[in-house]
């Protein structure tokens, strides 16, 4: 599964895609291919959004077909859109990245290095669990915005956090309280018997929502605590 993201690094924003269900044995691709292709001008080579993504999936065709190569991820930043794949053997595959991108007018460029313990892929491409929050947030966003939310209305959003112990519970409950958010319910699950829902006033457009999410998370982590997600009701031009 793909997962796409953003993640500022040195005061820059940086989209990232991962793919985060990887079913592999990661010990049989111990190389890391890395291919840069330079975003251009505006009528030629790879600007056109459509043209880079078409060329972006055959390249992982072509280097995946035989089972000696795992797309992981991408990144995109500074006019550079980057492509990484795990690979079993150094050989031959940058000839197969410059056959099919050499005829395209665009500059790109390639490397393999040795990555056994897949650092890159853990540091610069997968979703820290903070992340995984807010791509999980973006999903509810883009659910509500195809009912016609209207994003930026304030309204009641309940969110959940479960604990470990009942004293981590009651700890965080009294300083989640001194921050602006008020108690709704006590919960529980299979998993985690001593959980809560709080309840903030706020918008749910992307940036809201995770700054409040962020906000939680910090709290929670206090007292190593576990953040479940928010809920919240339609607020459509109806209403």
């Amino acid at each position: 599964m793909r997962e796409i993201f953003s993640r500022v690094e040195e005061n820059s924003v940086v989209a990232i895609e991962t793919e985060v269900d990887l079913e592999c044995d990661k010990k049989s691709f111990p190389w890391l291919l890395s291919v840069f292709i330079k975003a251009i001008g505006s009528n030629e080579g790879f600007d056109a959004l459509e043209t880079f993504l078409e060329t972006k999936e055959s390249l992982i065709l072509a280097l995946e077909h035989n089972g000696s190569a795992f797309y992981v991820g991408s990144r995109e930043h500074d006019g550079w859109r980057e492509l990484y794949f795990y690979v079993k053997s150094a050989k031959n595959l940058e000839t197969v990245v410059t056959k099919m991108l050499s005829q395209s007018g665009c500059k790109f460029e390639s490397s393999i290095v040795k990555d056994a313990k897949w650092d890159f892929y853990h540091k610069n491409l997968y979703p820290t669990e903070l992340e995984f929050h807010h791509i999980e947030s973006d999903k509810i966003i883009a659910l509500l915005e195809e009912e016609g939310d209207m994003l930026k209305a304030s309204r009641e959003v309940e969110h959940y956090v479960s604990f470990d112990t009942q004293t981590q519970k009651e700890r965080f409950s009294q300083n989640v309280l001194e921050s602006g958010f008020a108690f709704k319910d006590d919960i529980s699950s299979e998993e985690f018997e001593y959980g809560v829902a709080v309840v903030k006033n706020h918008p749910v457009t992307k940036e809201a929502v995770a700054k409040v999410v962020q906000e939680l998370y910090e709290l929670l982590k206090k007292e190593h605590g576990y953040y479940e997600g928010w809920s919240t009701v339609l607020v459509d031009t109806q209403s």
